[in-house]
């Protein structure tokens, strides 16, 4: 597998996670808002990632305020935008420099394969935080694993579709899967 593959097949990954996530939070009776918060907050900063690579996307705040179905709508849109921005993804394009302004203000460039890979790890580790969220509160985590997503054929079906139904929530397994 190509580099540009594997990029892409990450961020398929990264939406169907979102995805599951969000339906961990929508099943929640007894959501922490912590939870809501950090899921709209995914979603604000992958826009904000997709205008930062010269995509057009909605000026969302990188903390935005959404409803559960705010938010089911806004990542339904950000794996569209972001199948968009890989068809026309090549090789060459990975190591292409971005500058861009961080929201503190500061300058920084990096090359798009380093900005594609931060995007699926910073999704990965607030989804964490999700989950645990969820468990704490005594709900079901969603269970939103690289490699379940793997075994269970998500990734080889490609990117979710709008009409794709919420993934159903495996047997609980404990923390390692």
């Amino acid at each position: 597998m190509d580099v540009t593959s594997h990029h892409v097949r990450e961020l398929i990954f990264n939406a169907w996670a979102n995805r599951t996530t969000l339906e961990g939070v929508r099943r929640a009776r007894n959501l922490p808002a912590r939870a809501g918060e950090i899921m709209a907050h995914i979603t604000g900063a992958e826009w904000l990632w997709l205008r930062r690579l010269g995509e057009p996307g909605p000026e969302l705040a990188v903390w935005p305020v959404l409803s559960p179905a705010d938010m089911e709508q806004q990542l339904h849109a950000l794996a569209s935008a972001w199948q968009l921005a890989c068809a026309e993804l090549d090789p060459e394009d990975l190591d292409r420099v971005v500058t861009y302004t961080n929201t503190k203000g500061e300058s920084w460039t990096n090359r798009v394969s380093d900005i594609l890979t931060h995007v699926v790890l910073h999704s990965s580790y607030h989804r964490g935080q999700v989950a645990h969220l969820l468990a704490q509160s005594g709900e079901a985590p969603p269970y939103a694993d690289y490699i379940e997503a793997v075994r269970r054929g998500h990734l080889d079906l490609g990117w979710p579709s709008d009409g794709e139904s919420p993934p159903e929530p495996p047997p609980d397994r404990g923390p390692s899967g």
